[in-house]
Order: C-alpha cells, then structure tokens, then sequence
C-alpha cells in the first residue's frame, strides 16, 4: 500500500512545479485559515489547477495532481483590512485519492474580494464552530520525482521549438532568435546541464493558459514529459 496523508487544498488557477517559487497574497477568510494551520503544522499545504468542470460545496474543485508547497515565509500586510504575504517552494507532486469538502458551502452571490464577502464566511464560521475547516482537505499519496536526465542534444531541440513558436505567434511583428536567447538568459535558462527544472521553466515560457501545463506536471517518466513539451510547442 503506498502511504498516504491529509492535507490542505489550494486550488488556483496554476500549476506548480518542484522547486518553483510561488509567492501568494492571502486575504480570505478560509485560506488564512489553512495558513495559520500550516504554520502550527509542518508548513505545507497543495496547490492544485482549478478543474472548471467541478465544484465542492459551491467553491473552485482542484484538478487530481498537484504539487506540495512549502511555505518558507509568512508576513502580515496591512492594506485595507489584514492580508497575508506567503513565500513558497514546490515539492514533491501528488495525486489525491479523497477529497474532503469544506465545512462551509459558498453562499449566494459570494464576492471574495469584499470586506462583505469575509464577515459572511466569518459569521457562517462562528455558527459552526472555528475548529471546522473553511479549506478543502485531501487525502494524498505523493508521486516520485522523474530521476532520468535529459540530454543537451534534446534540450537544444526544444529550446529550437519553443523560439519557433514564439516567433509565430508573435506575427506580424518580427521577434528575432536572438532577443529570445536574451529572454532565455533573464530566466536563467541558458546551460549545458539541463535538468528537469530547465524543461519545466521552458514549458511555462511557452504555455499561454495553466491548463497547457497540467499534463506537464502529470508526465511520469522523462519519454512521457518530452513528449509533452513537444506537443505544448509544437506551433499550431
């Protein structure tokens, strides 16, 4: 039996790779909730894609796969009323065998953004006790981490596929190759040593909606994951 554990859901509208930094403003209700929980507990929570084709109790589903992040900072932010400032590393991906709804259903005409919308959840909150849980929970079972290399040679191939793509779709204006090896060197992404991370980077530069990158993150092996980025690259 692979282990598996339960933890907070954050669906939003990205996917998260290993090792990516992922700053967050936090400023509802439910997910100061699962951040101050986070930090009495071991700092990490899952992001997820919204899957659009779903809905838990009213709110915003998560897609199946996503990625553990680690928060590495938390600072208050006052603005207008109290907002949370998170830092964040990706970990590990996982899968979600069980999702477990939120104790709150969204209600009716719930703005996120406004000071109404908050004390709404809040009050809802109180009635039901403060020990429920406004977020989405799950249960996870992690994914190993694709170990192979890639090599320089099939690097080289996709960064060809991605200009080529850049330079389409970029017409009529004329972008040539090489202020694109300058964009490359602004993301660090010039080497002899690619690693899994490099294709990771260069999918998000080439994709134009997070959901382009779902299958990115759900590639199992380095075949699988190349094969991918191609197809994300491949100009239409």
């Amino acid at each position: 039996m692979t282990e598996t554990k339960i933890i907070p859901i954050f669906p939003l509208d990205l996917v998260l790779f290993p090792r990516q930094e992922l700053p967050l403003r936090i400023f509802e209700p439910r997910y100061k909730q699962l951040v101050d929980d986070c930090m009495l507990g071991d700092g990490q929570f899952g992001v997820c894609l919204i899957d659009e084709n779903n809905s838990i109790n009213g709110w915003n589903s998560p897609k199946l796969i996503g990625t553990i992040a680690k928060i590495s900072k938390c600072e208050d932010v006052e603005l207008d009323g109290l907002q949370l400032h998170i830092e964040t590393i990706g970990r590990n991906s996982f899968k979600i065998k069980r999702i477990i709804p939120p104790s709150i259903t969204q209600p009716e005409n719930y703005d996120p953004l406004s000071v109404e919308g908050h004390q709404e959840i809040s009050e809802l909150h109180e009635k039901i006790g403060t020990e429920e849980k406004m977020y989405i929970q799950a249960e996870v079972e992690m994914i190993p981490e694709i170990d192979e290399n890639i090599s320089l040679e099939k690097w080289e191939h996709l960064v060809e596929m991605w200009k080529k793509k850049i330079i389409k779709q970029a017409l009529p204006q004329v972008v040539d190759s090489h202020s694109l090896d300058h964009v490359l060197e602004q993301y660090y992404l010039n080497t002899d040593t690619p690693t899994i991370d490099y294709i990771y980077s260069l999918s998000a530069l080439g994709a134009k909606d997070p959901n382009d990158l779902q299958p990115i993150l759900e590639a199992t092996s380095m075949d699988e994951l190349i094969k991918r980025v191609e197809k994300l690259l491949t100009v239409q």
